[in-house]
């Protein structure tokens, strides 16, 4: 059961057109390792977990393509999805700390 995370594909188009197969590999395989973890983790987790590895992905492209404006908007995006996502897994603050 494939997790529908547009992101993907738009990294995978952009690393196609970069030349960077051995990271097209690599995002594949964490793809399809993460989906089988689905039904343990629910597709949140899933997907929180799939645009941390493209932010790290999109990160290293920004360095290693730094006048690319296509791979920091991507980077961007992905950054705060991910972040607006993150936060359904963090605890709430507890009021006696504050």
């Amino acid at each position: 059961m494939a997790i529908d995370i547009p992101e993907v594909t738009e990294v995978r188009n952009l690393l196609e057109e970069l030349g960077e197969g051995a990271l097209i590999a690599r995002l594949d395989s964490f793809v399809t390792l993460n989906e089988g973890l689905e039904s343990k983790k629910g597709e949140d987790f899933i997907k929180v977990s799939i645009l941390g590895f493209l932010e790290g992905i999109t990160t290293t492209l920004m360095m290693k393509y730094p006048e690319n404006e296509r791979v920091a908007g991507l980077h961007e995006r992905i950054r705060a999805r991910r972040a607006e996502l993150d936060e359904l897994f963090r605890k709430p603050a507890m009021q006696n700390l504050r």
